[in-house]
């Protein structure tokens, strides 16, 4: 009787941000021109970076793989989040839910790697300026990023398995706006220590070890800086890696506040509003980080507004 009661479930219902019809509309339309802009953003980004040979620099070639990163993590939520949100809740299939879970560990690895190896870049670029052009060489660039992505689309492949064979019985509810771990592991009846102690030993090489190295060269970098004797030249060393420290610690600090602070033990009432902070929280990792990265990293860049410069310019030409 146990075994038949314990079938696995096709679909979900995720409910999404059960609030009233406008609240709802409101943030459909803005999510909406989030989105395209996000999309508009980031293919540009990647677009100057291939096509101007003044951003042919190590810099640019990782922002570029982080666009494509951000385009990867915002396509995989936010177009079913739509739906979801547009219809206050829609049901997703069992694989599907596995698909996006598997590409939003796949996207969120890739952004922690490459937030590190960026780390890397700038540490070389300040710390050993005369070293820099023989160190990041597009050779050692390239295979940095084919590695960052065959690990971002491997190592996390047995954990997503672990997830799929998991059983589903009972509310087949996830009340979020997308299928993460968390609200998985919540709605299963099966034992999730396997899954929960994969998930741990999965954070050192995904999120523990990428965190050191970008705090330790940052921490090498201000030390760096401080002993530049002339303001400006310190102000200007500054300026070359503080937009991505800007965007590291927005990604670290939302994505650790979600995964890292535990819930269990909490009130009812405590947990309601824990589930609701997440929520918002989980909406700034996964649809405005991906929006403020090309503004921070590059829309303000004075090199990339001078490549679009020379494009409209080429353009006018014609």
């Amino acid at each position: 009787m146990l075994e038949n009661n314990l079938t696995m479930n096709t679909e979900f219902y995720l409910l999404g941000f059960q609030s009233s019809q406008l609240s709802r509309v409101f943030l459909f339309c803005l999510l909406l021109m989030v989105y395209c802009g996000t999309i508009c953003g980031n293919l540009l980004i990647i677009a100057l970076v291939s096509t101007s040979k003044n951003l042919h620099t190590p810099m640019y070639f990782f922002i570029s793989q982080l666009s494509i990163s951000d385009i990867l993590l915002t396509t995989d939520i936010v177009p079913n989040m739509l739906h979801v949100l547009l219809n206050n809740g829609g049901t997703i299939t069992f694989i599907g839910c596995i698909i996006q879970f598997y590409f939003f560990c796949v996207s969120e690895t890739l952004q922690c790697l490459l937030l590190a190896v960026m780390s890397y870049d700038r540490y070389v670029a300040i710390c050993n300026p005369l070293r820099y052009a023989s160190v990041m060489t597009w050779s050692h660039c390239s295979k940095m990023a084919i590695i960052c992505w065959l690990v971002g689309f491997t190592i996390i492949l047995s954990d997503n398995i672990s997830v799929s064979m998991l059983e589903f019985c009972g509310p087949q509810t996830i009340d979020h706006f997308f299928c993460d771990l968390v609200p998985l592991l919540a709605i299963s009846c099966s034992d999730t220590f396997i899954v929960e102690l994969e998930m741990y030993l999965l954070s050192f090489p995904v999120a523990i070890i990428p965190s050191i190295i970008i705090i330790t060269s940052y921490a090498n970098i201000v030390s760096t800086i401080l002993r530049i004797p002339s303001s400006t030249g310190r102000q200007k060393a500054f300026s070359t890696c503080s937009s991505h420290l800007t965007v590291v610690s927005l990604f670290y600090c939302t994505l650790f506040s979600v995964y890292v602070f535990p819930t269990r033990g909490q009130t009812l009432t405590i947990k309601v509003k824990s589930l609701t902070i997440s929520k918002i929280l989980s909406l700034l990792y996964t649809v405005f980080t991906p929006l403020t990265n090309p503004i921070i990293y590059s829309l303000r860049n004075k090199d990339i507004r001078k490549a679009v410069k020379e494009i409209i310019d080429k353009h006018e030409i014609w």
